[in-house]
């Protein structure tokens, strides 16, 4: 007896030559033909390797990524993957949730390599060296034509393109009691490059900080409640970002306040440096009777706009000047920052005194 006879006689089938005996038998082979695949199926998938999900090693060449700000890790991983850094995003979230300093990844340029293991990935990410420079640095006190030449000279777009830009002020997003003048607007502070920014997108990026830095002082609720524009608070907060060191900068509000209230001449030389392009603060009697807007020596009241770009400490003394009735301060010393201030005249005259014999002392 044949094996099919006695896997048929087991299931109680009656050896028949008739036809329906045959289909019997062919059902019976097929039901063996796929227990048998199924089987073999079964057994190859438990003993046959799974595809790989992430590459060995330190991987070849060069590649560069851009994390952008507010990526997260899941993010990067497809950055990563996308550039053949990395096999897979699974294998890179596996390495990001065995190192604590994951979450450190930050905006910017990275120099990787192709074919990399997460895990190495990961740590050369974490790596300094890997970072491209793209920090950008605007301390307080820059005036718009400072602020651009750094902004060019950072990112290497042309600074004809930054302004162009500058130009079309309506478009750059300023706050409505700007008026489109970007002056004092570009806010100072560290930026992190990614890399491929334009002349707008970075304008735009330093107005977005100060707006965040104006919505956290609560600039123009601040400023209406002192009787006053946001944009004359602005104009104040460079006056003294200029003038004073920063443990100054409430008296010297206070004096410009008291100033303006007894209508008389500010008399900064800052405003009149302004006005020239140029960075002393010690000018001469040609430069300080210079014709313009900004010479608070010919002009009572405030310049027409800031003349720098103050920061955050500068902005809240001009929201909340010192409580005094000063009316000068004379920076006596001259290779130390020393302000003091005065509130008559002949005061005011005994500082200067005091601060020629100082500089005949340090020269």
């Amino acid at each position: 007896m044949s094996t099919l006879d006695v896997f048929f006689a087991d299931q109680g089938l009656p050896p028949s030559r008739n036809k329906r005996s045959m289909t019997r038998r062919v059902v019976g082979i097929l039901v063996v033909v796929v227990v048998l695949v199924v089987g073999f199926l079964f057994v190859r998938a438990l003993t046959s390797p799974s595809p790989p999900t992430d590459y060995q090693g330190e991987g070849v060449g060069s590649v560069t990524v851009v994390v952008e700000q507010g990526d997260s890790l899941t993010t990067i991983g497809q950055t990563l993957a996308d550039a053949d850094v990395i096999l897979s995003i699974d294998a890179f979230l596996e390495a990001t949730e065995l190192n604590e300093n994951a979450s450190r990844i930050g905006p910017g340029q990275y120099e990787l390599r192709e074919q990399m293991s997460a895990s190495a990935a990961l740590d050369l990410m974490l790596d300094p060296l890997s970072r491209q420079s793209s920090r950008m640095v605007l301390p307080e006190g820059l005036r718009l034509d400072e602020t651009v030449s750094i902004l060019a000279e950072s990112s290497g777009v042309p600074r004809k393109e930054f302004d162009e830009v500058l130009t079309n002020a309506a478009d750059l997003g300023l706050p409505p009691w700007a008026d489109n003048r970007p002056e004092g607007f570009l806010f100072p502070a560290t930026y992190e490059l990614r890399g491929g920014e334009g002349a707008s997108d970075l304008v735009n990026t330093l107005i977005s900080r100060f707006d965040q830095s104006a919505q956290n002082l609560d600039l123009v609720a601040q400023a209406e409640a002192a009787g006053r524009s946001a944009y004359d608070v602005l104009i104040v907060a460079s006056l003294v970002e200029a003038e004073v060191a920063p443990d100054d900068y409430a008296k010297a509000a206070a004096v410009v306040y008291n100033r303006l209230e007894q209508n008389m001449p500010l008399q900064f030389d800052s405003t009149v440096s302004y006005a020239l392009g140029v960075d002393e603060l010690q000018l001469s009697d040609e430069q300080l009777s210079t014709e313009s807007p900004y010479n608070t020596y010919e002009n009572r009241g405030l310049p027409p706009t800031p003349i720098n770009s103050p920061g955050d400490a500068a902005m809240k003394a001009a929201l909340n000047p010192a409580k005094g009735a000063w009316l000068y301060f004379v920076a006596v010393g001259p290779n130390t920052n020393e302000t003091r201030f005065a509130k008559t005249y002949d005061r005011f005259l005994e500082l200067k005194r005091q601060f020629r014999a100082n500089l005949d002392e340090a020269s």
